[in-house]
Order: C-alpha cells, then structure tokens, then sequence
C-alpha cells in the first residue's frame, strides 16, 4: 500500500466500503466525514450523479481506445474544453494518468524543446524546498520533501532547489497571502541563476501553493516576481497545479487566482471527482508548435501510456467540468472559504 505502514496497517485495518456525498462508510458499518476530498480530489462529493451517468454511457459505447496512432472523439472534446477554461495562450493539453505521470511529462517536454532548438545542455531542473510532484523520478528529483527523495538520492535527475516560501516568523497565522517575503523570489536569479547559469537551466517547476506539506499560500507577488525572472532570463516556468487546479482557488486554476501565466500547467485529481485516473499537462502554444518538428510521418515526442486520455477518464472529466460550471462550485468556494478561514483562524486564537 503507497505512503502506507504496512505492517502496522495490517494489525488493525481501516477499510472503506461505501461512500457518498462528503461520508464515507466503513466495512464495520461506521461513517467518517471525509475531510480531505478523498485526496484532495473529490471536489463535488463522492458518487455524483452526473458523474456516475456519463461514465455509465461511455463504458457502454467505448470502453478502450488507444490514444496511439488512433483517437476517440471525448478525448478531443475534453481537450477543447479545458483549453477554454485555461489561462490564456495555454492551448494544448497532452493527457496522462496521474499528476506524477503529468510532471514527468512536462520535465521531458522541457528538454526536448531545448533540444529542438539546439540548446541540449539545458537539462537542470529547479524546483522548491517543502515541494511535492508525485513520485516519478523527475517528480521527485525537483519535489523538497525530504523522505520522498533521501533513498532514491543516487539515481535523480540534476536539480537545485529555490527555499520554502514558509518563514513562521512573519507569516504565522495570517489571513490570505503574507505581506512578507516575495523577497525570495529573488534567489531564483541571485543565488542558483549566478550560480548554474540561465543557459543551463530547462525550468523551473513549483506548486502556486505548497500543499502536501502543510498548504503554505505564497507571499503577496512572488509569483509575479517568479515569472518576471523566467522571463528575463528565458526559463520555462511549469505550475504544479494537480492539487490546486479546477476549482481549488475559486478558479479553474490557480494560475488564474494569483494573475501569473506559466508555459506549462500539471493537473490530475479534481479533474474527475476522482472518479478515474486521469492527469495531463496544458502547455503553450510556443512549446507545442516548437516540438512539430522533423518528418511529418514521425512521432513527434516519444513519449506516452496505454490509458492516456482513457475513454471513461475523459467522460468523468467533461461531466465533472459540467458540474462545476452548472452548480456553482466554484462560486460556492469564493462564498464558503472567508467562513473556514474565520474558524481556522478561531481555534488558533483559542490555542
């Protein structure tokens, strides 16, 4: 079992057998509010009818189609869907299983744009101290979370690591985005850009905010300030946004929230109500139209799975954009979220 003590586990198991709306029911007959969106994924409530029904339609119609040479009609329409929903100039979507699958994809996209343009040397990845992009090697290689890399240490791809945007001194128990520390935005340029060189550098890969390691909202224009270095230097900038993307924020994605386009977008998760795997990234039309290179009857990237925009995954996806749009959702989060924010910060004052 994944990010699980197995033999601990298994002295005492704790199973699910049912679930529906926000509760979870257990094998022993007990129900548990599920607090944390299933993981972080169940953005409209377990077992969602139309949901449910779109997927029930599709296994009745096409149940597989391999995404390899050949295509089936919801993985185009899902694509054009989420193109009109991304953050501008963001129009190309390559579909994968998993956000781990969707930041490996991306980091590979990445150097092979670089390559296209006869800048092969650019293969340092940069990401963030306390960061979290799945578990591939690429993932885990840019990802900050000490435990997930320490025993794969020898076989990493070649990184450095901006800080945490975390400074407990300033930032404890403020509301919404910390006055403090955009500042450190400035060692992307000032330390690892003097110190690696921008020539050498294929992107720089972060979450718009730390979630896995304790939701950590980023200071007040960092992100910009992010995205001003990129720019100035012509480094890639790739948002991982498989927890924060589709609705998380108030928005689609968080790009959207904080006002800040990267090249690229991760998502996974909430895409689906996770009602089926499905990750991908959106990327730019720049790097998209870069990569249509060579030979017109050659595969252009290298690079896929068997279940890549699966067709159930694809029908779960475009029901659940649906459900957004139609329901309000993510009018509900802007309206409910001063209300959780207030009684967070309650019960720290309590403490």
């Amino acid at each position: 079992m994944p990010f699980t003590p197995n033999r601990d586990f298994k002295l005492s198991p704790r199973l699910l057998a049912s679930a529906s709306g926000v509760t979870y029911q257990t094998a022993d007959g007990g129900a548990v509010l599920d607090g944390i969106s299933g993981l972080w994924c169940v953005g409209a409530g377990h077992k969602h009818p139309k949901i449910a029904e779109s997927m029930k339609t599709q296994i009745d119609t096409l149940d597989f189609a391999s995404s390899f040479q050949v295509g089936h009609l919801g993985a185009f329409k899902l694509a054009e869907r989420i193109a009109s929903i991304a953050p501008k100039n963001l129009d190309r979507i390559f579909f994968v299983n998993s956000g781990s699958e969707a930041c490996d994809t991306a980091m590979k996209m990445a150097l092979a744009y670089w390559r296209v343009r006869g800048q092969g040397h650019r293969n340092l990845f940069i990401g963030r101290e306390r960061g979290f992009h799945g578990v591939g090697f690429g993932g885990i290689s840019v990802g900050g979370m000490i435990n997930n890399r320490k025993v794969f240490g020898a076989s990493l791809l070649r990184s450095d690591h901006l800080r945490s945007t975390w400074d407990p001194a300033n930032q404890a128990f403020v509301k919404g985005e910390p006055e403090h520390g955009y500042e450190m935005a400035d060692e992307l340029e000032s330390r690892i850009i003097a110190l690696h060189g921008a020539d050498n550098i294929a992107a720089v890969v972060i979450e718009p905010i730390a979630c896995s390691t304790g939701v950590l909202v980023p200071p007040k224009g960092y992100l910009k300030r992010i995205r001003e270095i990129c720019d100035r230097h012509e480094l890639l900038l790739i948002f991982d946004e498989v927890i924060t993307g589709f609705g998380r924020t108030g928005n689609m994605f968080a790009s959207t929230t904080f006002d800040v386009v990267p090249d690229m977008i991760l998502f996974a998760k909430t895409v689906t109500n996770g009602a089926a795997p499905l990750g991908g990234v959106i990327v730019s039309r720049l790097i998209h139209d870069t990569l249509m290179h060579g030979p017109r009857h050659m595969a252009e990237l290298m690079h896929g799975y068997t279940y890549s925009g699966h067709p159930l995954s694809c029908a779960a996806a475009l029901a659940m954009i649906d459900v957004i749009e139609q329901e309000g959702l993510l009018e509900q989060v802007n309206a409910l979220s001063p209300y959780f924010e207030e009684a967070v910060h309650s019960l720290a004052d309590l403490d």
